[in-house]
């Protein structure tokens, strides 16, 4: 195996962690073990392979399951906060405001029909969060599966 798919495959091991372990307090370093770097190379890496930063990545998947939670249960916006790993409410909810476009509470009041009877092997998809979206209709992806880039 070539170099660029191992540190891709140590790469995909952290981010996989991540999608995991979202609750879990997780920080870089611990990531970076994880895939067998130091923190500023495995930091950078990740970001050329993903596209974003492990904290990045890390809150976006908080985030879409704080909407899940949000839209499939009866948790406060609170509850739903610790629930995914966040210790702060306020950058909690300045980041789901960033990631979806309208506060958590504004999102758990409004109407979801638009979701009712998307298959749940493709909610995920379909309800993932994005920075660069551009109205509040169902979103589509902003995964980008990681490529053989070379150093930035």
């Amino acid at each position: 195996m070539s170099a660029d798919l191992d540190e891709l495959r140590l790469l995909r091991q952290a981010r996989d962690q991540m999608d995991r372990e979202y609750a879990q307090p997780l920080d870089v370093p611990a990531l970076a073990r994880t895939a067998a770097m130091s923190p500023a190379h495995f930091s950078r890496r990740f970001r050329a392979a993903y596209s974003e930063t492990p904290y990045s990545y890390l809150m976006t998947r908080r985030i879409e399951r704080a909407k899940a939670l949000l839209r499939n249960t009866d948790m406060s916006v609170t509850e739903a906060c610790f629930a995914v790993g966040c210790s702060s409410l306020g950058s909690f909810s300045s980041k789901f405001t960033e990631l979806v476009g309208e506060t958590p509470s504004a999102y758990k009041a409004r109407d979801h029909e638009e979701l009712v009877g998307v298959p749940s092997c493709q909610m995920m998809v379909v309800s993932r969060p994005r920075k660069d979206r551009t109205s509040t209709s169902v979103e589509a992806s902003s995964f980008e599966e990681a490529t053989l880039a070379g150093p930035s």
